[in-house]
């Protein structure tokens, strides 16, 4: 028995078949900065990214030379093969695994990574729980796409978004999973994304949200979609050293 439905599994076997593309390495820009905005003063050598998709975050965080030892896992078939077809530098394996069980003993690495991940999966604590059981701290990042024009009612799309969060709602999610939150960021998209799809208009949209979030971000994170990213770690047990 998987922990993936055949039709969610389906929906991301043949994905990533086209291999990396402009729109994707141009979104990881942004992710990557975020990675390693909250994450560098907290041991990253090893690193795992959980959902890797065809692997843009770690290529451009190998870029950075951000991390020693790179690790991926995949759900998807067509992810795997294009993670692997990347050559991508200090990348020391890459796996395809359920969608909610990781192959790797407790506290494998130093950082786990849940880039635009959670909002896709089927049993999202259970994933953060194993993250956190294979690395000592985990990044999450979501699209806080809890916004007011979100539809009253769920609709499937390309996209496959299942999950939808708010900042606060992001938050509590990871303490009600057994975490605490070290550090927190907002951003907007990648500016050079959002230019990408939409030109000019993606230019000043992008201003337009920085400048909600300098002034008022309680109002601006109810207006616009965000992206919305946690450093947290497990919760030490009493008595604990």
């Amino acid at each position: 028995m998987t922990a993936v439905s055949d039709t969610l599994r389906e929906h991301y076997d043949r994905y990533y078949d086209g291999g990396p593309d402009e729109w994707r390495r141009l979104g990881a820009l942004g992710k990557a900065e975020n990675v390693v905005a909250l994450c560098t003063w907290v041991p990253h050598e090893s690193m795992i990214e959980i959902g890797a998709g065809e692997g843009a975050l770690l290529a451009r965080l190998a870029e950075l030379g951000f991390g020693k030892a790179l690790h991926a896992a995949e759900i998807s078939e067509s992810g795997v093969r294009a993670i692997r077809a990347r050559g991508i530098q200090r990348l020391v394996d890459c796996q395809r695994f359920d969608g909610e069980t990781l192959p790797w003993p407790d506290t494998s690495f130093d950082l786990a990574l849940l880039s635009h991940v959670l909002e896709h999966v089927e049993h999202p604590r259970r994933l953060l729980e194993e993250a956190a059981r294979v690395a000592r701290s985990v990044f999450v990042e979501v699209p806080l796409e809890d916004t007011w024009r979100l539809p009253r009612d769920f609709k499937p799309d390309s996209v496959g978004h299942i999950n939808f969060f708010h900042r606060k709602s992001l938050r509590r999610f990871v303490q009600t999973c057994g975490l605490e939150v070290l550090a927190e960021q907002l951003a907007p998209q990648a500016r050079e994304a959002m230019i990408f799809r939409s030109g000019r208009r993606g230019a000043l949209a992008h201003a337009i949200k920085r400048l909600g979030l300098r002034v008022a971000p309680a109002l601006a994170t109810r207006l616009f979609t965000y992206h919305g990213a946690l450093l947290c770690r497990r919760v030490a047990e009493p008595g604990a050293s």
